[in-house]
Order: structure tokens, then sequence, then C-alpha cells
């Protein structure tokens, strides 16, 4: 996947911003005639807010040129907002229905060197007239501008199909109920896993979803990634393939006939995504694993789907392997991939499903479907 890390300052700049509202608490003490700051509840929080007005405003200059100069050396400017983070400039997304050509030169007639689709992104490398040389995962190449969005239209995109990721930066961490420490540990993450992000990263916790349920640990303890589908070398289509071929071996075939190891497989990415949803919502992403399966726009079969790069965040960490090699997969999550197998769908042909984040869609427990 294509992924931005969020700027490393962050963190610190609230730190220093904290700080500085420490500095102007002591500047209201000590610096300005006749002014007190008393505990007193959540009053003193108030009388802190605004001692830090009156110390900017205050007759003695020692209190003024103590917080300026303190707010120059932290290259804090006073009064202003933080400005919105922003995607690379350098950004630029396919802008096809299925996949494009990534080529060895800046030419129709020059060699594939892998494919860019639907939804992918990467980095400008170098431009020529109705050409950019573009760096998507590992392919590097070039790509026709009538086939790419650039600047606004490509951060536009990006957002709105892009995902955010926290990372476990250290070891055993746990996952929460409700973000605050006294809250039920509904699991104990090790380092290296990877979660889906819901909602803002700028908090104390970290909102994170544990198998459609809401999850919480504390932002200290992970590493934040907004992440975007990436293209393949020809390399990686032809060792994708073979899995799927390698796959489809063990296959009985027949309509959605599979066999007991695959739909174990879909189950345990049915728990991975589903495994708190009610039972609608467990037949649900089984659908859209076999929506995919139908469709031309992706791998032909379940574990093609499952294994597809940068679909599923289960797949891409190694979750749905330890689940599946465990054997401990609920009981439902195995009838809805059971369910699924036999042609039913209750969300039509989508192909698509996220945390439900107020986009247009079918929403099913806390999914939307589209």
């Amino acid at each position: 996947m294509v992924s931005f890390m969020e700027k490393p300052y962050r963190s610190a700049r609230r730190g220093a911003v904290i700080m500085l509202g420490i500095l102007a608490a002591f500047a209201v003490c000590f610096c300005v005639p006749g002014k007190a700051v008393y505990a007193a509840g959540r009053d003193s929080i108030d009388s802190l807010v605004g001692g830090v007005s009156s110390v900017l405003n205050a007759p003695n200059g020692t209190a003024v040129l103590l917080i300026n100069e303190t707010a120059k050396e932290l290259n804090i400017e006073l009064g202003k907002e933080p400005e919105e983070e922003e995607l690379p400039s350098d950004l630029v997304m396919a802008n096809v229905k299925q996949f494009m050509n990534v080529r060895e030169e800046p030419s129709v007639d020059a060699a594939r060197l892998g494919l860019m689709y639907k939804d992918c992104g990467g980095h400008i490398v170098d431009q020529v007239e109705g050409w950019t040389l573009v760096q998507s995962g590992n392919v590097v190449g070039w790509c026709n501008n009538d086939y790419l969005l650039f600047g606004e239209e490509a951060a536009a995109l990006a957002h709105s199909v892009g995902i955010t990721y926290a990372t476990i930066n250290t070891d055993t961490v746990r996952i929460r109920s409700e973000e605050n420490n006294e809250a039920d540990i509904i699991c104990l993450a090790p380092r290296g896993e990877i979660y889906e992000v819901v909602g803002d990263t700028d908090g104390e916790w970290i909102n994170v979803d544990y198998e459609g349920n809401d999850g919480f640990v504390r932002s200290e303890y992970v590493d934040i990634t907004f992440s975007i589908d990436e293209g393949e070398t020809n390399e990686e289509i032809r060792e994708r393939e073979l899995a799927e071929l390698e796959a489809k071996r063990h296959v009985n075939y027949g309509e959605y006939t599979t066999d007991a190891d695959t739909t174990l497989l879909l189950a345990a990415l049915i728990q991975c995504e589903a495994g708190g949803e009610p039972y609608e919502g467990q037949v649900a992403v089984a659908a859209v694993v076999m929506n995919r399966v139908r469709s031309a726009a992706y791998p032909d079969s379940i574990h093609g789907v499952i294994y597809a790069s940068g679909q599923f965040t289960p797949a891409l960490n190694g979750k749905v392997n330890a689940v599946y090699e465990s054997g401990r997969i609920k009981q439902s999550c195995i009838d809805a991939a059971n369910e699924a197998l036999s042609g039913v769908s209750n969300v039509g042909d989508m192909t698509h499903f996220r945390r439900n984040d107020g986009r247009d869609g079918l929403v099913i427990g806390h999914h939307v479907f589209y």
C-alpha cells in the first residue's frame, strides 16, 4: 500500500503548547501584580484559560516578553490554529474503472512493467508531455496522463478510498472497550498488530476497529499511517496468479462449491472483519467476497480475493492466517460463509464495505456496504 506517516512533530507540538500554557499560568501568578490562581475545581481551569489572555494583555511587560520569547523558541505562532494535514503534493491517483498499464517508456508501444488498479495511488517521479513517471508500490514506470488524477482531485479521491491504520509500536498493548484505563480489556495486542482507525487521530485515545466493534488504545502505543492501494509489477502479478491457481487446485468445482479449508478461510476472514457484528452483518461480509469472485475486476477465487493487494486489513497483517490455523472460529461465521457460498447475498452486487463513516450505502451493524 502507498503509506503516508503522520508528521512526527504533532505530539511534540501538543507538548510544546501544554508547556506554554503552564508557563502562562506561572506568569499569571508571579508576573502580574494582584493576580492569583486557586485550585478550586472546574472554575480553576477556566481561570487558567482566561489567565493566558490576562498575561498577554497585562500592563507588566515582563509577562508578555516571557510568553512571546518562549513561543518563539518553540516555533509556535500565538493566536493561530494549526494547519490541517495535507497529503503530499506529488500524489497521483489512477482514474480508471479496472486497471491501467504502467510502461517502461512514455509511449503506448513501450513494454508493460506492471499495472495500477482502480483507486490505486502513487508518487510522481518525473513528467513529460502527456505522461507521468509514477512509483506505486514496487512498480515504477510511465502512465498516460489521460488515466491519472493530480492535485486536489487526487487528494479528494485518496481521502475517499484511503484507510488510516494504527500499528502497535510496543510489546503487548491493551485494547479497551472505552477510552479510559479502567475499561474492560477486549484484546492484548502484540507489537506489529495493525488495526483500522475509526475517527480522528489527534486525541489521547485512538478508536480502532476490532472485529467490527469499537476498541480503544492509547495514542503513544501506536504509529498512525494513511494508506491507499498500490500497483503491482509483472512479477508480483505472476506470483499472485500462481497462488490463485494453487488455491483452485483444492476446489471441488460447482456453483459456489468449494472445499472445507476454503470455507474455513472465508469464515476466518468473516470473524476478523465482523466477529462482533450481528449474523446479518457476517453474511454481508461473506457476500462481498463472493461478489468479488464473480466480478471481472477482481481475482476469480476466494483465496485470490482475500489476499489481493491492499484489500482486507486482517489478511494484510496475518490475523486471518492466525485465526484459521488456530481453528477457533465462531460457528456463526462458518454458517455465514456457507450461506454466502450457497449463493445468498443480502447486499446485492456490492463489492466494498468499511466502518460506517457517513458515506452513502447500505448500513448493517457498524459497517456500510457499497
